[in-house]
């Protein structure tokens, strides 16, 4: 998003995603536009309404998932990952400093209320720069080289954000999975907002809910992530209408969803969706039971064959995607490790190497994946435009001798064919911690922990709940981690490297430095490594590049460091996603890729436009 995107560029960009332009003259629509803007988004859809769609989730938070489903965003990816308006009827972007925003004429959030730059200007000014509920003040993502934009209200259809420098972060957020929300529905929120409400009648609802005050009220009233509130109004395709705690949890059309196909029929098709609470490790069975229309969550590699086999009795067809993460199981080392001794060991890149020079990836592929997977490191896809063979492979091909060789550099050394030992004596024991929710996670390290065995060091499993896994790794507790690898696996170079750079907490192998510069110094660690400080150098200067190509540049600059240092560890990617699919369920791709970002899951490929047959067939 390098220049101005006016009319014809942003028509262009609908073009581009499968999406029709709208005619200046009123179109005559085949049935009443009742709920619609007044400029809806018109979409190269044709179905028909109507039905339920089941689904199974493992915890009543998953219900979540259902914003990252709907994927009704303010800009949105399309199918080749290029941004074009959504909820926006159009943006225009001067210099990548000023982003000014034009809404549809008539929107509505799901309880009929309009949907204008009230909702935006509510949410900058009396929650994101509200003490009581933003202590650590608005996103890092609006903070652009410490300056926070400028936010200019300039009518109620028009909003301008600008900043003094570039800010090519920007827009992206805005699009992903779990968004950058700039706005908040502020006809709903003000009754819990002290600066707005009724003093007594507020005081009166906080004791009643036996909160600490006013501030704890309101965030729990603004869930728009969490989906969990139906009385909060949402412009999703559906809405929540189930509190928790549940067992099922349905959702409904919003009537008044943006977005209508050529015919005139609004959009979602679906009227309802129903999510059943369910135990994960029976997903498969209740699948094969006809139990579920649209399932992936849950659903693995190892389940394909049974999955297969019951297709018939199911009433679904298999469909068999590609995982769009990096590594389908990754290794984090902690950088940040509370023990001095490990700390100063993982840190060193010729016992990184040696880790990942110790693991068979062909015989996971092979024992796990029927050799249908790819063994790699933990980077992007062959099918980003940055991928490369060399990088891809670099440090990961099987070579014990050379991974002992390493080993005995950094000093953890043996005598005989027994255990590894540290400086200080101590066994080489590598606990690796987990959430515990992926067998095929569980399965690959245990062959990761018998290779490991043949170089002499201990490899032990802890399985923990994920929040669990989550703080011991933030407080430098867990030295080893196993999660997914980079969720950008088809990443482009417009979209920023944050997952190469210690900028997030969440990158779990140097957690202390994400932290730091998440809260701007206040927690955490500042970098103290030469090559994790080079890769936020580098990461700054993705923000000032002048055009693609350089952008491009910084992003291989930054896979190659990644490579070489072994941050962290693949082990095999672009193994099979099995997604069942009712075989009433229509519009539904045969083959995809499956990932949290860009795709969002399902969408990226719009739910919105999924519809049912009337018949069995």
């Amino acid at each position: 998003m390098t220049q101005a995107m006016a009319r014809r560029d942003v028509l262009a960009g609908l073009a581009g995603l499968g999406l029709l332009p709208l005619a200046d003259a009123p179109l005559a629509w085949a049935q009443p536009l009742a709920g619609l803007p007044d400029e809806p988004l018109i979409v190269a859809a044709a179905g028909r309404r109507g039905g339920t769609l089941r689904m199974l989730i493992s915890a009543a938070r998953d219900v979540q998932y259902m914003v990252v489903y709907g994927y009704a965003r303010l800009l949105a990816f399309g199918p080749d990952f290029d941004l074009a308006p959504d909820i926006l009827k159009s943006v225009e972007v001067e210099g990548e400093r000023e982003f000014r925003f034009r809404l549809r004429a008539g929107h509505r959030w799901s309880d009929g209320a309009p949907f204008t730059t009230e909702d935006f200007r509510y949410w900058w000014e009396d929650v994101a720069n509200d003490p009581a509920l933003s202590p650590a003040g608005p996103p890092i993502e609006l903070q652009n080289r410490g300056v926070l934009p400028e936010v200019e209200i300039l009518s109620p259809l028009e909003i301008v954000f600008r900043w003094p420098d570039p800010n090519p972060r920007f827009l992206p957020a805005l699009a992903g999975p779990r968004p950058l929300f700039l706005y908040r529905p502020a006809h709903y929120l003000k009754a819990f907002h002290a600066r707005h409400a009724d003093g007594e009648a507020l005081a009166a609802e906080v004791a009643a809910q036996r909160l600490s005050g006013w501030a704890a009220l309101h965030n729990r009233r603004d869930n728009l992530h969490r989906f969990d509130n139906p009385d909060l109004p949402t412009l999703q395709p559906w809405r929540p209408m189930t509190a928790p705690p549940a067992r099922r949890f349905v959702m409904e059309r919003n009537p008044h969803f943006h977005r209508v196909d050529g015919a005139g029929v609004q959009l979602p098709y679906i009227d309802r969706v129903e999510l059943q609470l369910a135990d994960q490790r029976l997903f498969p069975a209740k699948a094969i039971a006809g139990e579920t229309d649209l399932q992936a969550r849950g659903l693995g590699f190892p389940d394909a064959a049974v999955l297969r086999a019951g297709e018939t009795r199911g009433g679904y067809r298999l469909a068999l995607w590609r995982e769009g993460v990096g590594s389908t199981v990754a290794l984090y080392p902690n950088l940040n490790a509370a023990d001095p001794l490990w700390r100063g060991l993982l840190r060193d890149a010729r016992l990184r190497r040696a880790l990942s020079l110790g693991i068979d990836r062909p015989g996971i592929n092979a024992a796990l994946f029927l050799n249908l997977a790819r063994g790699a490191n933990n980077t992007v896809l062959p099918g980003s435009p940055l991928y490369t063979h060399e990088l891809a492979h670099l440090h990961a091909a099987y070579n014990p001798d050379r991974a002992e060789l390493l080993l005995d550099e950094a000093g953890l050394t043996r005598t005989g064919p027994g255990w590894r030992t540290l400086p200080d004596g101590r066994i080489a024991e590598l606990v690796v911690e987990t959430a515990g929710e992926s067998e095929t996670m569980t399965d690959i390290l245990l062959l990761i922990a018998e290779s490991w065995r043949r170089l002499g060091l201990r490899l032990l499993v802890k399985a923990s709940e994920r929040s669990v896994l989550r703080n011991r790794v933030y407080a430098g507790e867990a030295l080893l981690s196993a999660w997914p690898g980079f969720d950008l696996g088809l990443a482009t170079p417009d979209m920023p490297p944050d997952m190469l750079a210690p900028v997030r907490q969440d990158m779990l192998c140097w957690p202390k430095w994400g932290q730091y510069h998440e809260t701007r110094g206040t927690a955490g660690e500042p970098v103290d490594l030469p090559e994790a400080a080079r890769l936020m150098e580098l990461w700054e200067v993705w923000s000032t590049a002048k055009d693609r190509d350089e952008r491009a540049e910084i992003w291989r600059t930054m896979l190659a460091i990644h490579a070489d240092q072994q941050f962290t560890i693949g082990t095999v990617s672009d193994v099979l996603q099995p997604v069942v699919v009712s075989r009433r369920l229509e519009g539904v791709p045969a083959s995809a890729v499956y990932a949290w970002t860009p795709t969002a899951f399902f969408g990226v490929y719009r739910p919105d436009q999924f519809w049912f047959r009337e018949d069995g067939a």
